[in-house]
């Protein structure tokens, strides 16, 4: 533990009960556990196949949804994205349907972050304006835009909103608004990302074209369900089984090489093979890459991959993305050294329970990585700022889980009316903007709020442990067997297993990692095992892991390998 203070408390997931593992007769005792760990009580629960899928016509609003984009088919429809990989694939998503559809004439605008700020505002609407569209479709942003909806309304054009952030209660005027959060909606997935939403319309479009005599349009989105389940991974909604579907079903289409150029040159820039692709590869190493030029420079490029079928322009377009994420990377490192340093400077004892950290030079489009990151340090939430203006700061919240991040922001907006200017988005994460003058009383209101809401909130950083695995799990096949066993995500989190250990050999790799030869401390075969940014400390004789079991592959040959999040002494 290269920056821990002191080793995080293992704990271990309520053991389930009997009869929610019934069902799981022939599946590994080892699997069936985790399974049942995680909520699941069926086989039925594992079935991915697009039949399980919530019924399209089931979300609320989708019908005058089809209504509303069928009679601007021959009109101009301008799509208003945001510059997130959830925005990206979004409207990467709708672009291809509609062309695919044959709709005559269909574009795309991101708002630049730094020029106009998040979503649907008066001054996008303005730039969108200029080539006159029919109606604007919103995706992944739009269910705040109260001004910008009223403003696109007012200049003449119809407005499609398709969003998944949560609602105010005050509702933008668009023609029709499709989101599973919506007051009163019966939709049985609520954790829909946008691009899941937008999926689900063009899914009701498709159908409706070919009632209508459009012969194959009704297979059309499924095409791009690779997208579906990079934008979902990447957003880091919950995976309940409605998400875990699509986003097994865009694996699959990724594996069998049926994947959009874009994606293919993401996974191939990074040195992924397409047949081994698995969830953390699209949240981890395809996301970044797309996220970061939404947060440094301009998202468009990332969308650009996505929507290009020439492999040569993708590749160029990977490229770029590639370079942007090495800064982003260099300007985030030189971040969190500052927030460390503060937070390093105040006693741990006496953190509050919501920690805010600005730097003027803080980088705008990289603050969330920033409050992530301190959050893993002081295991409670962080809202990370940066400056907007010399009058406004905007900020960007990371939570942990039992404190809701946009509740929190609500709750302080209630009781200091008018100091957040504008906020909004979902339990884990949240972004706002305050006046930089009320940074001070913001961050002493945001405490006073969340001890008020949470006042058991747990802030030990425990580490969630799946128990200890059986000796004979520590093999090639069970690996394999793992790693194929997701999709893991949010809500349902890749296994992490628990256990003690004989330190038989440790060196340091790449200056700050820890490779490490280990053996069960109960007795079996020597496995390998690697502990990323811990190298340092010397380990001798039995220690106890935090880990998780992963394939490894060294020139071309795979083995087994556990991932170290911890290591403490006995």
């Amino acid at each position: 533990m290269s920056e821990a203070t002191q080793a995080r408390p293992v704990v271990y997931r309520n053991l389930p009960k009997q009869s929610a593992a019934s069902d799981f007769a022939d599946l590994d005792p080892v699997l069936a556990r985790l399974y049942a760990l995680r909520g699941v009580t069926s086989s039925e629960q594992l079935d991915y196949g697009l039949a399980r899928l919530a019924p399209v016509g089931s979300l609320e609003n989708i019908d005058d949804a089809v209504e509303l984009l069928r009679k601007h088919q021959g009109g101009r429809i301008v799509v208003i994205g945001d510059f997130d990989v959830d925005g990206a694939t979004s409207t990467a998503l709708m672009l291809r349907c509609l062309r695919a559809f044959g709709f005559a004439d269909v574009d795309y605008l991101v708002p630049n972050r730094f020029e106009f700020g998040y979503g649907l505002s008066p001054e996008i609407v303005a730039v969108a304006a200029e080539s006159a569209p029919d109606l604007i479709v919103t995706v992944d942003n739009g269910i705040s835009s109260i001004a910008g909806v009223r403003a696109a309304r007012d200049a003449g054009m119809a407005v499609l909103v398709t969003d998944h952030h949560l609602p105010a209660e005050e509702l933008p005027e668009a023609n029709v608004i499709v989101n599973p959060n919506l007051e009163g909606s019966t939709f049985v997935s609520r954790n829909l990302a946008g691009v899941g939403v937008a999926f689900y319309v063009m899914a009701a479009l498709g159908r409706a074209l070919e009632n209508s005599g459009n012969i194959g349009a009704a297979k059309i989105p499924a095409r791009y369900l690779d997208l579906v389940a990079l934008g979902t991974v990447a957003d880091v909604v919950p995976l309940d089984h409605n998400n875990r579907i699509l986003v097994q079903q865009g694996l699959d289409r990724i594996r069998a090489g049926k994947t959009v150029a874009g994606i293919r040159a993401l996974l191939a820039v990074s040195g992924r093979k397409l047949s081994r692709t698995v969830s953390t590869d699209l949240g981890f190493i395809a996301g970044p890459r797309i996220n970061a030029a939404g947060r440094l420079e301009d998202i468009s490029v990332g969308i650009e991959c996505l929507l290009t079928d020439d492999q040569q322009a993708a590749e160029q377009h990977a490229n770029i993305l590639d370079q942007i994420n090495k800064d982003r990377r260099e300007i985030e490192a030189a971040m969190r050294e500052q927030a460390f340093a503060y937070v390093n400077s105040l006693d741990s004892q006496k953190w509050p329970s919501c920690v805010c950290v600005y730097e003027p030079d803080f980088h705008q489009g990289v603050v969330g990585l920033i409050a992530a990151r301190v959050k893993e340090r002081c295991h409670r939430p962080v809202i990370a700022f940066a400056r907007e203006s010399d009058e406004f700061l905007k900020g960007s919240a990371r939570s942990v889980a039992g404190v809701h991040a946009r509740d929190l922001l609500e709750a302080v907006s209630s009781s200091h009316p008018g100091m957040i200017i504008k906020f909004g988005g979902h339990a884990m994460a949240a972004g706002l903007t305050i006046a930089k003058s009320d940074y001070a009383t913001f961050a002493t209101a945001v405490a006073e709020q969340l001890n008020r809401l949470y006042p058991n909130a747990d802030f030990s950083g425990a580490i969630v442990s799946d128990g200890v695995l059986p000796e004979s799990a520590f093999n090639l096949k069970f690996s394999r067997a793992l790693r194929d066993a997701g999709p893991w995500g949010s809500a349902f989190p890749e296994p992490t297993w628990s256990g003690d250990f004989e330190l038989v050999e440790q060196r340091t790799v790449g200056e700050k990692h820890l490779k490490m030869r280990l053996r069960p401390a109960a007795g079996g075969n020597v496995i390998d095992a690697i502990a990323f940014n811990q190298a340092g400390p010397v380990y001798r004789g039995v220690v106890q892991l935090a880990y998780r079991l992963d394939v490894n592959e060294f020139r071309g040959v795979e083995s087994a390998q556990l991932i170290v999040e911890q290591i403490a002494p006995l």
